[in-house]
């Protein structure tokens, strides 16, 4: 397990490799255990669903996103991929700060 990962739920982020390389999205999910995102409209996979009118379900095949393992994917500040940083301030609060430019990245 990577210990501190810099990604964070709703986060921005930019896929580095894989079948969809250059693509950005919103992250909606981190496994840390597993060391993989899920991220918005990135990684699509078929499912094939059965109908369950109790839930309202239709059948067919559903598309869904599927997780992308960490290492794949970089944080994107003011819309380009960035290292990730930490700067502890006098108080003790620990900020993200972006190694492009030395800029803080905001919280989602």
């Amino acid at each position: 397990m990577m210990p501190g990962t810099k990604i964070r739920k709703d986060d921005i982020v930019q896929v580095i490799a894989g079948r969809d390389r250059g693509k950005q999205g919103r992250v909606l999910q981190v496994d840390r255990k597993k060391n993989r995102v899920l991220v918005e409209h990135v990684m699509m996979a078929k499912k094939h669903v059965r109908p369950n009118p109790a839930k309202q379900i239709k059948g067919g095949i559903a598309e869904r996103e599927a997780s992308i393992h960490l290492s794949n994917v970089m944080l994107a500040a003011a819309g380009k991929p960035v290292r990730v940083g930490a700067r502890i301030d006098a108080e003790g609060q620990r900020t993200r700060i972006g190694r492009r430019a030395g800029e803080e990245i905001e919280l989602s």
